[in-house]
């Protein structure tokens, strides 16, 4: 997970990255009359000084006309939901506010910035927790329930976004979710080559190197007979991708001749010995399928001269099949 959290940290201290991110999975009502201009990282340390380390975190702020909003990103890739994330966030807006207050960051009215909380979730697992600290607080009735405290988080489960929710292909966020949903070689490749005409024009260096070295750490790694080896080129990436897929399809091709010569040589053993013996005993195809090219040949030598199938493959079995 180390990698993950720090690719992806990495990844979203891009500003292209968060206005992506805030353009493809936040309500357009939100969006209106931001000023992605003034997007600026604010640091996150008041908060592990406090709290435990969450170095994974990532705060930004961008301007809504005069003001000032927030954003925080919860970068989570454990493999259980958190359940009280609500009770979390709460926490860490709390801290921000503190810290802004003793900063003296506030403006002249002295009114708090809105702050969006966003949490970016990619387990196994559908998050089910609670987006808001209501339904965790037991119930109070009367004149209590003024007191009880409130906060509310957006949640993004990547691995639950369906595609017609990933919008445009354009989106720098949407298509690191494809990424984290792609299935196949091919699939990957493709997604990984719209990536590399998107991200093309010289300005976009140290993102390109960031999807890079996120795809060949933790990408690729998932797929079999991949190196874990961190590639920062995204041209060497999509180039040891395609490599990598041919000499996937090679092995393909080589395992199933393999199998089918491997099936071959049962169903020709599998013959002789009805010949010979007549009705098999149950397990006898399944004993053959386990069996090794080097041992099926060794019992097709023990044919010439046994007298039961026991002398064959060395085994009495009672059932028939």
């Amino acid at each position: 997970m180390a990698h993950h959290d720090h690719s992806y940290k990495l990844l979203f201290s891009h500003p292209q990255m968060v206005r992506d991110l805030l353009e493809g999975f936040v309500c357009k009502e939100w969006l209106a009359g931001l000023d992605y201009a003034s997007l600026e990282r604010v640091s996150s340390e008041y908060v592990s000084d406090k709290l435990r380390s969450r170095s994974s975190d990532v705060v930004w702020r961008l301007r809504r006309g005069a003001e000032w909003i927030y954003l925080y990103l919860l970068l989570e890739f454990q493999s259980t939901v958190e359940h009280y994330m609500a009770v979390r966030i709460l926490t860490y807006v709390g801290h921000l506010y503190q810290d802004l207050i003793r900063s003296r960051q506030l403006p002249e009215n002295g009114y708090l910035p809105e702050v969006l909380p966003i949490v970016l979730y990619n387990g196994e697992r559908a998050w089910r927790a609670p987006r808001d600290l209501a339904p965790l607080i037991a119930r109070c009735t009367g004149r209590g329930a003024r007191y009880r405290p409130n906060a509310h988080y957006l949640l993004i489960d990547e691995r639950r976004v369906r595609t017609n929710e990933l919008g445009s292909s354009k989106n720098l966020a949407a298509v690191l979710f494809q990424i984290e949903n792609s299935t196949t070689e091919n699939e990957l490749r493709t997604i990984v080559g719209s990536l590399r005409e998107l991200l093309r024009d010289p300005e976009h260096a140290e993102l390109r190197r960031a999807f890079s070295v996120w795809i060949s750490k933790v990408i690729l790694p998932r797929f079999r007979g991949t190196p874990g080896r961190s590639i920062e080129d995204l041209e060497e990436t999509y180039s040891m991708l395609t490599e990598t897929i041919k000499k996937w399809q090679a092995g393909y091709l080589r395992e199933g001749r393999e199998q089918g010569r491997h099936e071959g040589e049962v169903a020709m053993l599998l013959q002789v010995l009805r010949v010979r013996f007549g009705r098999l005993p149950a397990g006898t195809h399944q004993r053959l399928m386990d069996a090794s090219s080097d041992q099926l040949k060794q019992w097709c030598k023990q044919l010439r001269t046994a007298r039961r199938l026991e002398d064959v493959l060395e085994e009495d079995v009672a059932h028939s099949e």
